[in-house]
């Protein structure tokens, strides 16, 4: 945890200096306390997840743009060495590849299970989303419309609008997420 508040604390003084904004400013953009930003750039306090979410959208940055560490050249990602970044009573979220500038894209593995379902509130306008099921099954309602994804089955859809991600099987479903960002 220790390490995560550290890139989360370089990578916000990074973004907000790039963006020439003040901490009030900032604050303004976020509607996270002056005070509560200053401790997260300074590494004194451990921001909860709609902390960090309401920051990245008053920025209009990716989430995982805050969680990023250095790139290596040659980087081995595996499974057990992920940790969860958001993990609900039915669903857990594991950041696999950050967000870079350049790449515009982040790649998530995604548990959810049997019975459960997790709401998405919808992503900055231009964001699509790629889902791959690798076990398990999952519907997806996008809007009004609701989309059967068995294993192997790929779905892609602008992400701007609510969705809902739902495990009606009997088993975890798992499944690799992209976020691709215009």
């Amino acid at each position: 945890m220790k390490d995560l508040n550290k890139a989360i604390s370089k990578n916000l003084k990074k973004i907000r200096k790039r963006k020439d904004l003040s901490l009030d400013a900032l604050s303004n953009l976020t509607g996270v306390s002056k005070s509560m930003l200053g401790q997260i750039e300074r590494g004194e306090v451990n921001p909860t997840i709609s902390t960090i979410l309401k920051i990245s959208n008053g920025l209009k940055v990716s989430f995982t743009s805050l969680l990023k560490n250095e790139k290596p050249e040659i980087d081995q990602i595996p499974f057990e060495e992920l940790n969860p970044v958001f993990e609900g009573d039915g669903h857990k979220l594991y950041p696999v590849i950050p967000f870079e500038d350049d790449k515009r894209f982040e790649t998530y593995i995604v548990e959810i299970k049997p019975g459960h379902k997790y709401y998405s509130e919808g992503h900055v306008k231009g964001t699509e989303e790629i889902i791959t099921v690798f076990e398990g099954e999952l519907l997806i309602s996008i809007g009004e419309i609701d989309y059967f994804l068995k294993k192997n089955d790929t779905i892609r859809f602008n992400a701007n609008k609510s969705h809902v991600y739902e495990n009606r099987g009997l088993k975890l479903t798992k499944l690799n997420l992209i976020l691709h960002y215009e």
